[in-house]
């Protein structure tokens, strides 16, 4: 299991899993596939890191409405970082039932 890294109080953290160390590929496959499983609909976001905690993020395309592939969703999350490589992307999951938010979090820091 992954370690849990200490805060620190000048380092902002965000979303779900900020304190773990960086999703590897194969961890945000297991959990995009849980997010379908769960009838979630996946959705791509990304900003600028000077603006992720006073802005809206921006919406990468549309959501995934009733998306069953995690390979589709993963290439997505692929191309929204490639096409703004200095941002930080997000991916959540809206619940259609309670029409909320039922996950998120951070798949790319800007610039790594």
């Amino acid at each position: 299991m992954d370690e849990i890294r200490p805060y620190k109080a000048t380092e902002r953290k965000g979303e779900t899993f900020s304190y773990l160390p960086p999703l590897t590929p194969e961890k945000i496959r297991k959990h995009i596939a849980y997010m379908i499983a769960q009838g979630w609909n996946p959705a791509i976001e990304h900003t600028e890191p000077e603006k992720a905690f006073m802005h809206y993020w921006y919406l990468w395309k549309l959501p995934f409405f009733g998306e069953q592939s995690v390979e589709k969703v993963m290439a997505e999350i692929e191309a929204c970082h490639r096409a703004n490589s200095g941002h930080i992307v997000r991916l959540t999951g809206f619940d259609n039932y309670t029409q909320s938010r039922g996950i998120v979090f951070i798949v790319h820091q800007a610039g790594r």
